[in-house]
C-alpha cells in the first residue's frame, strides 16, 4: 500500500491541457473526445493556473446559464487548486481527495504539471493493495496452496 502517485498511477499521461482563455466549450469538447472528466488549465509558461471539471460545468457554467462557446475557463475554472506530489502515496492521496470530496487532482513536480489523478485511479490502486493484503495473509495463515484446485 506504499503506492507512489508516480510511477505507480502516473507513468506517461498524454496530458489534457488547456489555457484560462480558451472557453468553456474548448474544454467539453477537450473532455468529450477523451472521455475524462477534468481538464487541467495551464498558463502561458505552462505552470499550473487551474483546473475544471464536470462539477465545475454543472455549478459554474449550467447553473448559472453562462454561454460555454463565450465563457473563458479563467471565470469558471477552480484556480489553484490543491495538488499532489509525485512521492505523494496512493492511500494518503485517496484520503485527501474523500476529506475533501474531490474526484481529480493534477499532479506538479516543482512547477512542472505530470499528471492528473482521478479517484478511481487512486480506488483501483488501494483495492488492488489490499486484495493483496489477503492473499497474503490466507498463505500466512493457511498455507501457501490455500485456495489452489
Amino acid at each position: 500500500m506504499d503506492t507512489k502517485i508516480v510511477p505507480g498511477l502516473v507513468k506517461e499521461q498524454a496530458l489534457a491541457t488547456l489555457n484560462p482563455a480558451d472557453s468553456v466549450m474548448d474544454a467539453v469538447n477537450l473532455m468529450v473526445e477523451r472521455k475524462i472528466g477534468a481538464v487541467i488549465i495551464v498558463d502561458n509558461s505552462a505552470r499550473l493556473a487551474g483546473i475544471f471539471t464536470e462539477r465545475d460545468l454543472v455549478n459554474r457554467v449550467v447553473a448559472k446559464r453562462l454561454d460555454p462557446a463565450k465563457t473563458a475557463l479563467a471565470d469558471v475554472m477552480t484556480a489553484n487548486p490543491d495538488t499532489l506530489r509525485p512521492d505523494d502515496k496512493a492511500v494518503d492521496a485517496l484520503s485527501l481527495m474523500s476529506m475533501h470530496r474531490y474526484r481529480h487532482l493534477p499532479v506538479v513536480d516543482g512547477e512542472t504539471v505530470v499528471g492528473m489523478v482521478s479517484i478511481r485511479d487512486l480506488f483501483n490502486v488501494v483495492k488492488a493493495g489490499l486484495e493483496d493484503e489477503v492473499r497474503d495473509r490466507e498463505k500466512f495463515i493457511f498455507g501457501s496452496d490455500y485456495g489452489v484446485a
